[in-house]
């Protein structure tokens, strides 16, 4: 379960690269802040902390855990795009990824001695059903008619918080509840692999 948490997601770009997607703009950027936050992240530890199963532990899946961890990288690849350090032909997903790894790898130091596999391996596949979904609502938003726009924007806004309830329900083990969000959660990112096969 390390060894997952380790490569899933340089497996991931690399194999998400071969199937044709757009290439690597910005990659020592996202490694470099990557490793940065992923180390601050180590040592600070939690900013959220969980008190169960409630309501504390989703925020705690989101602030900490899932969400933010998915989300942070593409905040900052917008405000780099905007001050013109990575160049806006950068694919943000791309980007994402590569920030996730140097996550991926503290992770496994730190969780590696609890042996869950609701850290070990759901929350690195999330992480990358995360990352690229989002970029597949930011592609359907930039060539979508209205209608499209409201909906991909919805499911852009919605996606993050769908992830951190995933691991809630696996950790609280309404199993059932758990694969049917599993199953929503990477809906988008089975969509895209689609997209870029066709392409």
């Amino acid at each position: 379960m390390s060894l997952f948490c380790l490569l899933w997601t340089p497996l991931f770009y690399l194999w998400r690269n071969s199937r044709g997607s757009e290439g690597g703009s910005g990659a020592v950027w996202a490694l470099l802040l990557g490793s940065i936050t992923a180390l601050a992240q180590f040592f600070l530890g939690s900013l959220a902390e969980p008190g169960g199963f409630g309501l504390s532990r989703w925020i705690n899946a989101c602030i900490d855990i899932v969400s933010l961890p998915a989300v942070l990288p593409f905040i900052v690849y917008f405000l780099l795009v905007f001050l013109r350090i990575v160049p806006s032909s950068a694919h943000c997903g791309n980007f994402a990824l590569l920030w996730l790894i140097p996550q991926g790898a503290m992770r496994t130091l730190s969780w590696s001695t609890q042996r869950d596999p609701s850290l070990l391996v759901l929350v690195p596949f999330l992480w990358t059903a995360v990352a690229a979904g989002i970029s597949f609502f930011i592609e359907l938003i930039l060539r979508s008619p209205v209608p499209g726009v409201v909906l991909a924007l919805f499911g852009l806004l919605l996606l993050p918080f769908a992830a951190a309830a995933v691991y809630w329900a696996f950790f609280s083990q309404w199993y059932p509840l758990g694969f049917i969000l599993l199953f929503l959660t990477a809906l988008p990112m089975g969509i895209s692999f689609c997209r870029i096969k066709k392409q």
